[in-house]
């Protein structure tokens, strides 16, 4: 093995254990939602005497000592920083993650493996809040989220409409001419699914646009690229072989921003914004769906989106989008009019949606 390709596994080591630190630090601050203080000596110590153990081969003990010191002198830093946690689906470098940070620039940003775990953490505390996506313009509705924001306690206190742009990228090594698949999430497949097609590429579906570009950049596939964004791109060392791949120009995703009634004690605010969101379970009736429309009609209340979305075999929530605030008397009249028709109503939240791109 020569020194280049010596180095090079080096370099790709560094990066892993970077990788791994930063997730260290993530969960280091979820952690702090559940104790009542930064310092614990008993745990520090728990941790270096677990450290001293696995010592092995060239690792000196007292080498990983050291280094774990300064490791849990950094995580109490993070954790006694106390910025706004927004928990989101994927790695860094999401899409999520971007509007995650549009949404509010000083927050810190948590990735989870499955939108489920997201809720979970909200629901839980863990985390301050939560951004999903909810829809994107040429690929429809992202049905699990909309699934699960059926049932959910949860509030939706802020929206981002963002620009989405596709990438298509690989490691730098890889010839162009010998790329035959292509991974990342179903959704990102289906809005290049012409740009797929006219390359004659295979599409694999994958948990998330960054977490593909992650693992080309990781595995050294032969004959493998993602479909990721250009800060996925950067932040994985892939080079971008073609911008904008998406088949629609105007690509937008929405994301909803979700929290409890409450969020570090404090109300969360529901009622400043200028749209609000609603669901309700839809009546085997004729009519039943006309009449509901009828009421935002005679109060001319524009809707933004009506979607139909399934909950279980033959039975389907309906998700509505309407410009108003709670303040509005004709929103209050509204909600209570279409609460007579349909008792399982259940509004979501009022709240302002940025618009990115």
């Amino acid at each position: 093995m020569t020194l280049p390709e010596l180095r090079k596994r080096i370099d790709g080591i560094d990066s892993r254990i970077a990788s791994l630190l930063s997730e260290r630090m993530e969960i280091s601050a979820l952690v702090k939602r559940l104790k009542s203080a930064v310092e614990d000596r008993g745990r520090e110590a728990q941790v270096l005497e677990n450290v001293r153990a696995s010592a092995r081969g060239f690792l000196d003990s007292g080498f990983l000592v050291s280094l774990y010191r300064s490791i849990i002198e950094e995580s109490k830093r993070v954790q006694g920083l106390g910025a706004p946690t927004v928990g989101f689906q994927g790695v860094h470098g999401a899409n999520s993650e971007a509007a995650a940070l549009s949404w509010m620039p000083d927050c810190a940003p948590m990735p989870s493996a499955e939108f489920e775990d997201v809720f979970s953490l909200v629901s839980g505390g863990l985390v301050d809040y939560g951004i999903l996506p909810v829809e994107n313009s040429s690929g429809g509705i992202v049905g699990p989220v909309n699934a699960l924001l059926i049932n959910t306690d949860l509030k939706i206190v802020g929206a981002v409409d963002m620009s989405i742009s596709h990438c298509l990228v690989a490691p730098r090594e890889i010839d162009h001419r010998d790329i035959r698949i292509v991974y990342s999430h179903p959704q990102a497949l289906l809005q290049c699914r012409e740009f797929i097609a006219r390359n004659k590429l295979e599409p694999r579906p994958y948990p998330d646009t960054a977490g593909a570009a992650r693992m080309i950049a990781e595995s050294g596939l032969a004959s493998s690229a993602a479909i990721a964004s250009r800060l996925a791109a950067e932040l994985y060392g892939l080079e971008i072989i073609k911008e904008d791949i998406q088949d629609v120009a105007d690509n937008r995703t929405r994301f909803v921003v979700l929290a409890k009634d409450s969020v570090d004690g404090e109300a969360a605010k529901t009622e400043d914004g200028g749209k609000c969101s609603i669901v309700f379970m839809a009546e085997h009736s004729a009519g039943s769906l006309f009449r509901i429309l009828e009421i935002f009609a005679r109060e001319s209340i524009n809707l933004t989106r009506i979607e139909s979305v399934p909950e279980k075999p033959g039975e389907y929530a309906m998700f509505m989008d309407f410009i108003g605030s709670r303040s509005d008397e004709r929103v209050v009249r509204v909600l209570r009019d279409v609460a007579s028709l349909n008792a399982s109503l259940r509004f979501l939240g009022c709240y302002d949606e940025r618009r990115v791109g």
